[in-house]
């Protein structure tokens, strides 16, 4: 199998030094071990992803000197396709409806940041049947009933990366525990949890190296599980190390005085970026 990474943000604000960092990472990996290198847009909150963003970002980057193998991909083009998938938890008896409040809904589809754990769901709507599902509702996978579908065996993954490397195993008490029901979709909003989607398109883009920052390693269990249940293959993770300011404050798209289009404007270099970020 080609070696094969991506590097998938969000459009909904300016590329910034932790992004270069990870792009240009996973770019040279993939560049070295003769493989590919993809580029993804995960635009499935339609709220705040803008067109301008995105062009910036691809701006950005080529700038840097990356390139990518084939055509952008951008997840908004494929909720279709990915609620079709969702149907085929519903007729396995892995979901229910959920009507609890919008905005802890749409906090809980959103992609995770560092120090934000999984707002565990107590399970309010368990149980509540498909045929009970009103406008508005979210669709949760009960995690219960999905971990009892899956051999010890199969709940494995792989980590390269430096904070976390070696074998890893997925303990279905801790999942539980740690993870719960989590929202995959909200009904009328055309809305599709990030991991879900992510995981979805890492099998269907054939993905054999996630490279991302270690604030998502904890949320990797989850998408080994929906993986596992569509019966995909399971990608082997790197999760590097997050760039921080000087007080040790991991990087954010509100950060605009570290965006990249910035420091352009001031006259550094591609290999200035590189020297910044360590590379």
């Amino acid at each position: 199998m080609v070696f094969t990474t991506r590097f998938a943000p969000s459009p909904t604000g300016p590329l910034h030094l932790g992004h270069a960092y990870s792009a240009i990472l996973g770019h040279d990996m993939a560049r070295a071990a003769g493989g590919r290198f993809l580029l993804r847009m995960e635009d499935t909150d339609l709220e705040r992803c803008r067109p301008e963003y995105e062009a910036g970002i691809i701006d950005d980057l080529t700038w840097l000197g990356l390139t990518w193998d084939g055509p952008v991909h951008r997840q908004s083009a494929h909720i279709a396709a990915y609620n079709a998938r969702l149907d085929r938890l519903v007729d396995r008896g892995l979901l229910y409806p959920c009507s609890c409040t919008r905005a802890d809904i749409r906090a809980a589809l959103s992609a995770p940041q560092e120090g934000v754990a999984f707002a565990v769901y107590p399970g309010t709507c368990r149980g509540r049947p498909m045929a009970d599902r009103r406008p508005g509702d979210a669709l949760r996978l009960d995690m219960a009933r999905a971990l009892a579908t899956l051999p010890a065996s199969r709940l494995v993954f792989d980590e390269t990366g430096p904070a976390h490397a070696g074998p890893h195993r997925i303990d279905p008490a801790d999942a539980l525990e740690r993870i719960g029901d989590v929202v995959l979709s909200r009904k009328g909003e055309d809305i599709v949890a990030y991991f879900l989607a992510s995981a979805l398109d890492d099998a269907g883009q054939g993905i054999t190296h996630v490279v991302r920052g270690e604030d998502l390693f904890d949320f990797t269990p989850v998408q080994v599980i929906l993986l596992r249940l569509y019966g995909l293959t399971v990608p082997t993770y790197h999760h590097h190390r997050l760039i921080r300011d000087a007080d040790g404050k991991r990087l954010a798209k509100r950060d605009d005085a570290r965006a990249i289009a910035r420091y352009r404007a001031e006259g550094a270099t591609p290999a200035d970026i590189r020297a910044m970020v360590g590379l």
